[in-house]
């Protein structure tokens, strides 16, 4: 068996209603998944499997939470292996531990290119950052994301698929693979 992370781009089903945890946890336990646990209500799990490619589980999950929850939401899977690297890969080390809320990662199903770092900058006027590790976009926001131009310019559209986690998350979820 393999640990594994998930992030669901979102939890929210549709007016009010928001992915229960335990229903989460239920649907990984129904696919096979083994000692399945979330981090906050945010849509992050933490699971044991056999060993396979990570868009097999993608797909996999995917299609088990359309059928769940009735709508389709984006997952990105990482190893603990990766997880682990991702973490240790934080750009923004020092202003993460002053400000966790304020640097972010960009979870990236397919890697980005350097070049895209680029692009992004003309969105940056409040003084953010932005650094490409192992395919993932770092930003430190230098505060609040939702007071940035940028935060508006990381869609899916723009970047492919992925998903946001602050650096409280991504030590949270590590300290879950580790602990």
């Amino acid at each position: 068996m393999k640990s594994y992370v998930a992030l669901l781009h979102s939890i929210i089903l549709g007016e009010g209603r928001r992915v229960v945890m335990a229903d989460l946890k239920a649907m990984a336990v129904a696919l096979g998944c083994e000692a399945p646990r979330t981090l906050a209500a945010t849509g992050n799990l933490v699971f044991e499997a056999p060993e396979k490619a990570h868009e097999e589980i993608e797909a996999e999950l995917e299609k088990a939470f359309a059928a769940a929850f009735g709508r389709h939401v984006d997952i990105i899977v990482r190893s603990a292996e990766d997880w682990l690297q991702l973490a240790a890969g934080n750009p923004f080390l020092a202003q993460s531990e002053k400000d966790p809320a304020s640097v972010h990662v960009r979870v990236m199903r397919a890697p980005l290119e350097q070049d895209i770092r680029d692009k992004l900058l003309g969105y940056c006027s409040n003084g953010e950052r932005l650094a490409i590790v192992g395919g993932d976009l770092w930003a430190d926001f230098g505060g609040k994301a939702s007071h940035s131009k940028l935060l508006g310019a990381l869609t899916t559209k723009r970047l492919g698929v992925g998903t946001l986690r602050n650096w409280n998350t991504v030590r949270g979820i590590r300290a879950m693979l580790t602990g």
